[in-house]
């Protein structure tokens, strides 16, 4: 069986927040560690029926870019859905809350 890891540093400074992200994975062909200003990390527990998350950004992501990764988050979990259940009608609504995010957060698509 293959086995991939995916490992995800985080520097904190003296108020415990995040100075730096950074990750790097097993399966990359990049070796190195890449840097990145956000992640949100989702996990299903399945003896607990619940979601177990994690989000995290630096102190100094733009208040512009946080919006564009909600935007993205929301989209690509609409991707993550219709491929794992089929359910069109659903993911076509998600979309366009999607476009009054956008509209509202004045993000160009």
């Amino acid at each position: 069986m293959k086995k991939a890891e995916i490992k995800i540093i985080v520097e904190l400074d003296e108020n415990n927040l995040p100075e730096s992200i950074v990750w790097e994975s097993t399966d990359s062909k990049n070796k190195e560690a890449l840097p990145v200003k956000s992640f949100n990390l989702s996990l299903w527990d399945h003896n607990y029926q619940n979601t177990l998350t994690i989000g995290l950004w630096t102190k100094d992501m733009p208040v512009d870019d946080m919006k564009r990764f909600f935007y993205e988050t929301l989209q690509t979990m609409g991707d993550s859905f219709l491929r794992a259940t089929g359910e069109t009608n659903i993911v076509e609504d998600l979309r366009d809350y999607c476009a009054h995010f956008a509209d509202k957060m004045e993000i160009k698509q």
